[in-house]
């Protein structure tokens, strides 16, 4: 009877223990399906918003390059001929083919033309000054509201409300025409950042990405790798030691704000290095990478067997030979993955770059660290703050390139391991 009853309780117990264990591999998995759920949706909505961003609709028009009107000629300097009245020309032009009636139309009609047309149509002549005289074909951008229409909001009842009758029977003639249309935006990664959304791009901001992030290598990496071996190799296990260990460790987990503080305090204020520049960026995110490139340098340097270690010993190697032409090259790998990780976390940083003035509104493209820039993740939180709905579509496509990268970036240090990588 007490034989029966204990394989009675044991077999309740097992039974309440399967129905645990099934219960807790179904939260799992629900928590794993929400999580790729809010991953959907989340780059559904980016990817919705954002990749209208990269077509950019135009309007084809034949335009008389009229000398008599611009004063120039094809023999003219190359400062008269950027300094022509090509804004008149296109609204003269405009103006004779549509027959607007009244200032309220032809204000109405020269709004929706963008401003950037007349740059268009600069660029041409200063390209070849011989069109001057002739009739050209050009494909002119045209606004920001009209672009939003004729991508998304012609076909929606009431989406018009924003044009005047006229407009729209213009818009409508051009339709009909065949004359507007949607082309790859090369506007978006050849412009820097401009008031119009139109015009605005991204190229100022990758620009200055890409030498934020190079100073940030060249610094951290280095110095990061130096600090790993010095700690695991050669610094005597003291409580001093130990103090630089724990506080690197904390220094990994601190706000990213915080360096923007640091390097606000210390390389502007200090040193006087210029404001909204790759230098102080670089600089700033230097710090703040540095505690991970430490931490992955010193966990890979600790995977290299101490056989290696012995094996160079034994056969006569110095302390420094032995790390330097035995443990580093096996290390490497290790080192390198970390130091990826960190400048992919870094790409993605906005707080610290707030702090030193990056978030400056700089139209030009940098040529160097010591030029003022800003960089793709400030672009896409300044973008994101303005009116225009434009902007709203400009900001995710933004977003799409940056993490185009940060992909690309990690992709980039899983095959690093996986090539470099050493089994032991």
């Amino acid at each position: 009877m007490t034989s029966q009853s204990t394989r009675e309780k044991v077999a309740r117990s097992m039974k309440r223990r399967r129905a645990s264990e099934a219960r807790f591999r179904i939260y799992g998995m629900m928590s794993v399906m929400f999580g790729m759920l809010c991953l959907v949706v989340l780059f559904g909505d980016i990817f919705s918003k954002g990749l209208s961003a990269f077509r950019q609709t135009i309007l084809t028009a034949d335009i008389v390059i009229d000398g008599d009107y611009l004063d120039i000629n094809a023999r003219s300097d190359v400062s008269d001929l950027m300094n022509a009245n090509y804004e008149g020309l296109l609204k003269e032009h405009f103006k004779n083919e549509m027959q607007p009636e009244g200032r309220s139309e032809r204000r109405d009609l020269y709004s929706l033309i963008s401003v950037g047309a007349s740059w268009q149509l600069q660029k041409e002549v200063l390209a070849d000054p011989n069109l001057i005289g002739k009739s050209i074909t050009i494909d002119l951008i045209v606004d920001d509201d009209v672009d939003q229409w004729f991508k998304r909001d012609r076909s929606k009842p009431g989406a018009s409300s924003r044009f005047s009758e006229a407009q729209l029977r213009w818009l409508q003639t051009w339709i009909d025409e065949d004359r507007l249309a949607t082309r790859f935006n090369s506007q978006f990664f050849v412009n820097g950042d401009s008031r119009e959304p139109e015009l605005a791009g991204i190229r100022g901001a990758m620009t200055g990405t890409l030498l934020t992030l190079l100073v940030t290598f060249f610094l951290s990496f280095p110095v990061g790798v130096a600090a790993a071996i010095y700690l695991e190799e050669f610094a005597p296990k003291n409580r001093l030691t130990e103090i630089v260990e724990i506080n690197i460790n904390n220094l990994a987990a601190v706000p990213s704000i915080t360096f923007g503080l640091l390097g606000l305090a210390i390389f502007i204020n200090m040193f006087g290095v210029a404001r909204s520049t790759p230098l102080v960026g670089g600089l700033v995110l230097t710090l703040m990478t540095l505690p991970t490139i430490i931490i992955s340098g010193r966990a890979a340097i600790k995977a290299v067997p101490p056989s290696i270690r012995e094996a160079a010993l034994g056969l006569g190697a110095s302390k420094m030979q032995t790390v330097f032409h035995h443990v580093l090259p096996l290390a490497m790998p290790g080192m390198l993955t970390g130091t990826i990780i960190g400048m992919a976390q870094a790409l993605g940083e906005t707080a610290p770059l707030l702090m030193i003035g990056m978030i400056a509104f700089v139209v030009d493209v940098p040529g160097f660290i010591n030029d003022p820039s800003t960089v793709l993740p400030v672009q896409i939180f300044l973008w994101s703050d303005s009116p225009e709905r434009a902007f709203t579509e400009r900001t995710s496509g933004a977003i799409i390139v940056l993490l185009g990268f940060l992909i690309i970036m990690n992709t980039a240090a899983v095959l690093l391991r996986r090539r470099l990588e050493r089994r032991w």
